[in-house]
């Protein structure tokens, strides 16, 4: 029986050496004579101990890791293919901690398939939510999302069967699915990994919204630093449509979905979903005015669905177990599980999947093991480069959208950055009116006027110059622009700042006072 080695092909391996690992994994087959073979999987998601390699054994996978390519030779001498002691080994991944702890249903494969055998991931459960979509009527369908409780994963938590709906009764000869894979807030990787660990569960929860609402195209907005995502996308589209999950005729059914990925230029406003439509259409990304809603004119004027990849790729468990399985995870209006991204100075980075509900000291206190540095953690910026920083007092906050909105934070695509006691929360909060500014697509004068003076009045504030007059100013523009941006570019810039100023307010000091204190 030929024995199977997994080596990662996701980016985050990749940077850490998974092709160099892959090649001497390579050589040591075809120089041993063992009858092996090499399956390139996507990561799991424990970053610290990438590039794990995984071995099946008749008792299970084994994993080893993090292992370089110069530890391949003595892994193979310690007995590899049989799952051999060796100092590297960490036994049965799904004993990990780390993975032992999560509740993994959007990311059940991760890692464990190869992303582009359609065979795999049949093996593995996928197209029973679709096949059970086509089952159904549309409004069926629609009602199975709606009582999932399925909320926008990428920021806003809009549920999505609201907006299914909406575009499922409005009218027009064409209608549109649109996926934001533009993931481009600081600390997030969870879309990526999806789409290079397991495009198919993107392509099945696509077609299944294109079902349900009666579009018949789908794109996928692709950001351009992802062309590894970009390969393997269109691997698994093309695999889909020569099995018929795609094209004139879904799985046989009276249906019709097809879909191409498109490629962005590097704009991060062009995650905003109106902003996204322009570029899509080949304009410059501005955001539009609403309404229109895109559910009623999106795409080319026509009905849209615009949905984040993780809401897109939570779909088809919910077709597939149910809509009142998937609502059971959670809490309040938060329903299902949420990938919770961990970066930053942490000592054990990466994805965990879990219901809403942890808290945030847990998930970055006990899932996360605190610092990578071992200094104390002393701030925590949630939801991206505009979202609020969390002191230790608000640790006990639980991972709930309404409960990080009362505390004026918000979860965002999930994204935890964590800072040790030597961040300067100043320089911080310059950061993200500086973001702004550079970001900023310019249609409305708040965010784009209100963030450049922003980097004025802190950097003056930095000098010492009338330290309060600042502290009013930056207040009274970060009022403005939260109330007055069109966009949440803008709208959201505030979060950070006000912050920072307000659990942190030491580090706004006048300057030649920091200077002494320090």
């Amino acid at each position: 029986m030929t024995l199977k080695i997994y080596i990662p092909r996701d980016s985050g391996a990749l940077a850490l050496g998974a092709e160099k690992v892959a090649r001497a994994v390579g050589a040591e087959i075809a120089g041993r004579d063992i009858d092996a073979t090499v399956v390139r999987n996507g990561s799991r998601g424990l970053y610290w101990l990438e590039p794990m390699v995984e071995v099946e054994t008749p008792a299970g996978r084994v994993a080893y890791g993090p292992v370089t390519a110069d530890d391949v030779a003595g892994l193979f001498d310690a007995g590899l293919a049989e799952g051999g002691d060796h100092a590297l080994c960490l036994g049965d991944p799904e004993a990990i901690p780390f993975l032992a702890k999560q509740t993994r249903l959007t990311f059940a494969r991760c890692g464990i398939t190869d992303p582009v055998s359609l065979a795999d991931y049949e093996a593995h459960g996928g197209l029973g939510g679709l096949r059970n979509a086509l089952a159904k009527t549309p409004l069926e369908i629609i009602e199975e999302v709606t009582e999932s409780g399925l909320r926008g994963r990428g920021g806003a938590g809009f549920p999505t069967g609201i907006k299914w709906k909406t575009v499922h009764d409005t009218a027009g000869p064409q209608k549109y699915i649109v996926c934001n894979a533009d993931e481009g807030d600081s600390g997030t990787f969870s879309d990526r990994m999806i789409m290079e660990g397991d495009p198919f569960v993107l392509v099945e929860g696509m077609t299944i919204a294109g079902v349900a609402t009666g579009a018949t195209k789908g794109y996928i907005y692709l950001r351009s630093e992802y062309p590894n995502a970009h390969r393997i996308l269109n691997e698994a589209i093309d695999a889909a449509r020569q099995a018929g999950i795609l094209g004139k005729s879904v799985l046989g059914s009276q249906y019709a979905f097809d879909m191409e990925v498109r490629v962005g230029a590097g704009a991060y406003v062009c995650g905003e979903e109106t902003a996204l439509l322009d570029s899509l259409e080949g304009k410059r990304g501005q955001v539009r005015a609403k309404p229109p809603l895109p559910a009623h004119e999106g795409l080319f004027g026509r009905p849209t669905v615009i949905n984040n990849v993780i809401s897109l790729a939570s779909v088809p468990i919910i077709l597939d177990k149910g809509g009142a399985y998937y609502r059971d995870f959670g809490m309040g209006r938060s329903r299902g599980t949420i990938p919770i991204q961990i970066t930053g100075n942490v000592k054990h980075g990466g994805l965990f999947e879990a219901a809403f509900g942890m808290t945030l000291g847990e998930i970055v206190d006990e899932i996360g093991g605190g610092t990578a540095t071992g200094r104390p953690v002393r701030a925590v910026q949630v939801g991206g480069p505009l979202g609020a920083y969390f002191p230790r007092d608000l640790f006990d906050t639980p991972f709930d959208y309404e409960a990080f909105a009362a505390k004026d934070g918000l979860i965002g695509h999930a994204g935890i950055v964590v800072f040790d006691d030597t961040v300067d929360m100043l320089k911080q909060a310059r950061f993200a009116m500086e973001f702004c500014a550079v970001e900023s697509c310019g249609k409305c004068t708040p965010c784009r006027v209100g963030s450049t003076r922003g980097v004025e009045v802190l950097d003056r504030l930095r000098k010492g110059v009338a330290p309060e007059a600042q502290i009013e100013i930056v207040t009274d523009l970060c009022n403005t622009m939260k109330f007055g941006s069109l966009c949440a570019l803008g709208g959201f810039t505030p979060y950070p700042v006000m912050s920072a100023l307000t659990h942190f307010p030491e580090d706004f000091r006048p300057a030649p006072v920091r200077e002494a204190a320090e």
